[in-house]
Formats: structure tokens, sequence, C-alpha cells
């Protein structure tokens, strides 16, 4: 730019750059994104008088390396300094619709509260009401507030500066307030120096079936209250998983070790095994083999996000006994030889390294 460009011109030029590479208006583009820091940072010299002075005396290299501008470099400032500092040229905070943000009374938020909730997993396939006691900062019966003075309840101060572009304004956070717009008039001798106290509350979360271990949920409006008219946090549930006895679960599907007997396997038999919503009755064929795996159709968990429901695998496993007596060991030797009982898997049966395929598949 020229050295004899009036503060009109020097205005339009940054306010021109600042649309063409406005971080809205490029998403995703780091090289918009490190020209929008430049201009602005070239702004930030060109609108301080001293600054601009080095400019037309040294030119670009008065701000480089260490001479104390910082200019030029697209380094020096983040996107709140420059939508903090610039906020007249973009008409109130720099906002094309994700960025900054204008005027108008702020409404602080209380802080989070997180706690841990442990379920069965039976509590998990069915969904869940649970009740839990928390401690939550509230709002101490009679305690008042007030306008803040300082920021006439807005929350935030501007500081206007004349510069040889004419008036610039910026906004920072009260330091009054913190922000809230509200001091406090009368505080009670129980409370903290932001008028709160802190209860004890029962509160009912509702879990949906489906959970998972790690997920977090929230409670709206169940954090520690705001001071004034502020909006109260959120409450936050990590959901944990308690191991069940013989279910394991691989996303919504569960698996069940089932152990027959030698003469189970080779008469048939049927046989009651647990699943989340209690007893199940399956029947099995005579001549089962070990590593059978049966698949119950939506015994499992249902899905989050109602998708229907997993199912259950039952994994047959023939125990081999340890120990026979004289009689039993006899039966065995004399039907070694016996082609029932020579090992003649079928070609449709499949290997376990194809059942395990098959199973994550």
């Amino acid at each position: 730019m020229d050295k004899s460009a009036t503060e009109a011109e020097i205005k339009k030029a940054y306010r021109k750059k600042a649309i063409e590479f406005h971080p809205d208006k490029n998403p995703g583009d780091a090289a918009a994104e490190e020209n929008f820091k430049k201009a602005a940072e070239a702004y930030e010299v060109l609108s301080d008088p001293q600054k601009k002075a080095q400019y037309d005396r040294f030119g670009h290299q008065a701000f480089e390396g260490g001479n104390g501008g910082g200019g030029f470099s697209g380094g020096g400032m983040n996107m709140d300094d420059i939508f903090s500092q610039f906020g007249d040229i973009f008409g109130g905070g720099g906002s094309f619709g994700g960025f900054g943000g204008g005027g108008g009374q702020r409404r602080v938020k209380g802080s989070n509260l997180r706690i841990k909730v442990k379920l069965t997993l039976e509590e998990i396939a069915n969904g869940v009401e649970k009740k839990v006691k928390v401690k939550r900062k509230t709002q101490a019966p009679g305690v008042s507030y007030k306008t803040c003075s300082t920021c006439n309840g807005q929350g935030q101060v501007m500081r206007v500066t004349n510069t040889i572009l004419g008036r610039m304004q910026s906004a920072s956070t009260c330091p009054t307030c913190g922000g809230s717009g509200q001091i406090i008039e009368k505080k009670p001798a129980n409370a903290d120096s932001q008028g709160m106290i802190l209860e004890d509350e029962t509160v009912s979360i509702k879990i949906p079936a489906g959970v998972v271990d790690g997920m977090q949920l929230k409670v709206s409006n169940k954090g520690n209250d705001a001071p004034g008219n502020g909006i109260p946090g959120d409450l936050i549930v990590a959901i944990e998983e308690i191991e069940h006895e013989f279910l394991k679960r691989e996303g919504e599907n569960l698996h069940y070790d089932l152990y027959i007997s030698f003469a189970e396997a080779v008469l048939g038999v049927s046989k009651d095994i647990d699943a989340v919503n209690g007893k199940v009755r399956i029947k099995l064929e005579e001549g089962i083999q070990s590593g059978k795996i049966l698949r119950l159709k939506g015994k499992g968990i249902p899905s989050i996000n109602s998708y229907g429901n997993g199912d259950l695998l039952v994994h047959v496993n023939v125990w081999t006994p340890k120990t026979l007596n004289k009689d039993q060991k006899k039966f065995f030797e004399s039907n070694l030889e016996d082609s029932n009982f020579v090992p003649s898997p079928e070609k449709s049966e499949k290997s376990f390294f194809e059942k395990v395929k098959d199973m994550f598949s």
C-alpha cells in the first residue's frame, strides 16, 4: 500500500482482504486462514501511528525477526485477538456465522458436574432410570444481585482508542462481574463470594437401552448454578458397565460359553442358558460337535440408535473328563477302532479359524 494512503483507504483495503480470506468463507483452508491473520497484523501496524511511522521509514523488515512488531508474520495473533480488536471492521464482532459474536447482554453458564454410574448388563439391555445424589452449587436463599455498574449489565467493557483510522472499539470481559453482568447486592453469611452454597440434590437420570462403557450422557441444567440470571451448567454422566458373570458383550451381540458332557453331546440334550432377560431353553441335537456356535436372533443388546437388537451366540464346548473309572476306561478302549469314534468332519463343517473369521465379518 502507498505510504500516503488515508485512514479510509487503509480501512477499506483491510476490510476487503478480511472478507476475502475470512475463515467462515474458506472453511478448512489453512492458507486462507494464514492470509487472514497476516492482513489483521498488517492492519494492526498501519492503524498504530508509531508502528506506521516505523513501517514508512524502514519497510517490512522493521517487523521481522524480533524487532518488536511481530507484524506481517501471520503467527502473532489468534482468531480471538483479531475479532476482539477489530470488531468495528466486521460490524460488532467479526462473525460471518461461525466466529466471534456481537453485542447484547451475556448470560454466563455455570460449571458442569461429572459423575460415574455403574450399570449391569441387564440394566443396559432394558434401559433404566437411576436416582443419584449430587452436590451442586445453587444460589443461596436470600441472595440478591444488581446490575454491574462497570459494564451496565453487558458483561463486557468497551474500550475506545483514537487512531489514525479514527476511533477504534474493542471489547473484553468485565473485570468486576466476570462477564455475568451482575454483582452481589446482598449476600447471606453462609454463601461464597458469588452468592452460592453447596446443596445435595437427588437427580433422576433416564438411561436408554444400549449404552456402552465410557459413553457420556448429559442432563441439562443439573450442574452448578451461575450467579445472577445465568444459566445452570450440565450434569455429565459417564457410563461404566459391570462385567457379567456369564455373558460377554461385543457391541450389540452377546457371547455365552456352554459346557456339556461327552454323553450329552452324543445323545443330545435341552439346556437352560442365561440371557439378559432371563433364562432361554435351547435344544442341542444328537452328535453336536464341540465348537459349534448357535445364534439366537434378537437375544442380544438393543442398538442405541434403534437399529434393533443384537444376537446371543452360544458357544458349545464338549467337556472331556480328566479321570475315568475302570469300566469307563474299558468302554472307550474297546471303541478306539470303532468308526463312530474316529473323527471324520464333514466338508461343510467350518474350521475354528473360519468360525472366528465369520464372527468378525
